[in-house]
Parts: structure tokens; sequence; C-alpha cells
């Protein structure tokens, strides 16, 4: 009983007596240690918003541009040709400021648009800048005064040291194929497996359908292209990846692995040890985005990142017609499976991830279990190696 009660932070009985009040200070600090990491990791989330939310500037360019338009004005000239007088005009009666400060507070007002008008700009550029796509069809050690140009102009707007996410709001639209292209393409690919009235007959369905549905289908591809940096990929994960009835042990998952072509110890609990330890460091990089932005090798083209916010803490619930991907903001244990066990393996303690040492004397706990697996529990793993309905 005495673990029962160090388990909650604080009990109370009552007796004729009065109230028995009776806290735990261990739980108490627990709580208050959990509330502090929690607030730490969303200020972290906020602070890395910001930076990447105004990118390819910096949060310190607002104050620059503040400086240069109060020393501007300063000097009795009015860079804003008349907008910072008419935003002062405009301010709330409320406001009780004298004079200066509803000037001052009118140019403030004044840098602020100005900046965030400049980040719009320079992110546009940049956006025209990515969706140059000459560079591929240069020569093997040959390049173009064009593209040597463009790369120069993507290294300047892009100078200041980018968080993993800096590039998603700058990276371009994915263009809509025309749909004549498309048909051109798609009768191309069937024609070895058609005969000549075959193919002829797939011919006249191709323009009855770019006359009449394929057009509307076109404006609506076009109409989503607007809003969606890639139209196709929400449709693709549902009615491809989770959709997909087939088993996903073979055609789904992935692993990792520690060493390939080197041993560094015939131990299996430190192996494991260390991997896990790797593997949450750098789910803290990719959680506080500290990693660089991939890029086309040898190139200054960065690629979309979106799929490293799911790379921890996600999960591919099974559904009878379609999965659910369930993603967390945090985790702080792993899953392990031994014998046809699963043990939930916590890393964490107060804050802080466990050393590979203690992490691998957890590992050996387990090695060494002799207890069974719970009815029925050793055979849960062959449920994704059959049909995700039938499962």
């Amino acid at each position: 009983m005495a673990e029962a009660h160090q388990a909650v932070a604080f009990q109370f009985t009552i007796s004729p007596e009065g109230i028995d009040l009776h806290l735990s200070y261990q739980a108490l600090n627990q709580i208050y240690l959990s509330g502090l990491r929690s607030w730490k990791k969303r200020i972290s989330r906020i602070k890395n918003r910001i930076i990447k939310g105004v990118y390819p500037a910096s949060p310190s360019s607002w104050l620059f541009v503040v400086i240069a338009i109060l020393a501007t004005m300063y000097m009795q000239s009015d860079p804003s040709m008349g907008l910072i007088a008419k935003i002062r005009d405009h301010l709330p009666l409320s406001l009780s400021l004298s004079a200066q400060g509803q000037t001052v507070l009118s140019a403030l007002l004044f840098s602020t648009l100005l900046w965030l008008s400049l980040i719009l700009a320079l992110r546009f550029c940049l956006k025209l800048l990515l969706s140059y796509h000459r560079w591929m069809f240069e020569l093997h050690g040959r390049m173009s005064t064009k593209t040597k140009v463009w790369a120069t102009l993507v290294r300047l707007l892009s100078s200041r040291k980018p968080l993993l996410y800096s590039y998603q709001t700058s990276l371009p639209h994915l263009p809509v194929p025309p749909i004549k292209d498309t048909l051109e393409r798609y009768l191309e690919s069937v024609k070895p497996l058609q005969d000549m009235a075959g193919f002829q007959r797939m011919m006249r369905l191709a323009a009855e359908f770019e006359k009449s549905l394929g057009n509307r289908l076109q404006r609506y591809l076009k109409l989503k292209a607007l809003w969606a940096t890639n139209y196709v990929s929400d449709w693709w994960e549902e009615y491809v990846y989770l959709r997909s009835r087939s088993p996903i042990m073979v055609n789904s998952n992935y692993y990792g692995m520690d060493f390939l072509y080197v041993t560094p110890t015939a131990s299996q609990a430190a192996r494991a040890g260390n991997t896990i330890t790797a593997l949450f460091l750098y789910r803290r990089k990719v959680n506080r985005e500290e990693l660089n932005p991939s890029r086309i090798p040898g190139t200054v083209i960065p690629l979309c990142a979106a799929q490293c916010e799911r790379m921890f803490n996600t999960t591919r619930t099974p559904g009878e017609e379609t999965d659910v991907l369930q993603h967390w903001q945090d985790s702080e244990f792993v899953a392990v499976y031994h014998r046809g066990r699963y043990f939930r393996l916590w890393v964490y303690r107060a804050g802080r991830l466990l050393s590979p040492r203690e992490i691998q004397y957890q590992i050996q706990r387990i090695l060494d279990d002799p207890s069974s697996p719970s009815p029925g529990e050793d055979k849960l793993g062959a449920l994704t190696a059959g049909n995700r309905s039938d499962s």
C-alpha cells in the first residue's frame, strides 16, 4: 500500500476528529516538473513559429526597421509619405497619449506593417527563385550565367541559418499539368498493352473525356492548387496509403539498425540502449527544429520537411475501410517486444533522458524476465501480417 500512496499527490480521510490531510511532496514535485517541462516545450515551439514565420528575415530585423523609421522622422523627413499621419488620425480616442506619444505609436505601427510587407516580398521572391528548373538541364561541369545568378540570389535570400521547417512557406506549389499532356502520357503508357482496335477505342474515350468531364475536373484541381501546397498529397495519403487493405508488415513498415558492418559490443541490451538513446536525441533535434533542411545534393534547392513532423509519436490505427493516423506531441516511453510479451519502457526521469547505460539495465531486466505472455499477447504481432480488414 505504501507504493500506492506515493502514486497520488495527496489523500485525506474524514474522521470524527476532523479531516486528516497527507501530502506527497514527491508526487507534487513530479507534477511541478512535468508542468515546467510542458511550458518550456510550449515556449520553444512558439519561438520557433516566430522565427520560421518571418523567414527569410529575422525577428531582430523589426527593430532595425523601427530605428530607421524613427531616425528618418527625427531628421524632419516623412518616409511614409503621409501614412503615419493618417494612422495617428485614426487612433482610438481612448488612448490618453500626448501628441508625441501618438506620433511614436503611429510610427511603430507603420514600421511593423512595412516590416511584414518586406517579409512577404522576400518570401515571394524566394518562392519564384525556387520555381526555376533550368538548372536540371545544365551540362555536367558547365553552368550558364543565368543559372549562376539564380544560385547566387537563392544563397543571398537564404543566408540566415534556417530551421528545419523554415522553407515550408517558401516552397513553390505543385503545378497542375495540362489535361492534354496527362492524356498523351496515359495513351503512351497503354499503347503497348492494346491492339490497334483497342487503342483506337482508348483514343476516342480520351478525346470524349477531355471535352466533357475532364475539363471540369481540371478546373477543380486548379482551384484546389490555389490554396494547397500539394493538391495530391492528402488524397495520396488517404486513398493510396490509409485505405490500402494489404498487410503493412512487408508493404509499409520500416525499421532501423544501429551498425551494419561494425559490432562495437556483443551485448544485445547495450546495443539497444545506444540505439534508443540515439533515436531520442535525434527526435529532440526534430522537435527543436535544430536539423538543417534537406537539399537536393549539389544544389541550393531545399526539400519539403513535412514528413519529419510525424517521424515519431505517430501510429496507424486500423479500421474497416480506412486507417487513421494518430500523432501525439510528446512521448516518454518506447514499446519493447520480447518472447511474445510487450513492455512499456520509460526512458525519461524527471525530464532527463536516461543514459545508454541506464536503458541497457532496463533492457537486460526485460531479457532476464521469465514471465509468460498473457493469453493472446504473443499472437498480437501476427495481425500486421494479414489483410487490414480481416485483422
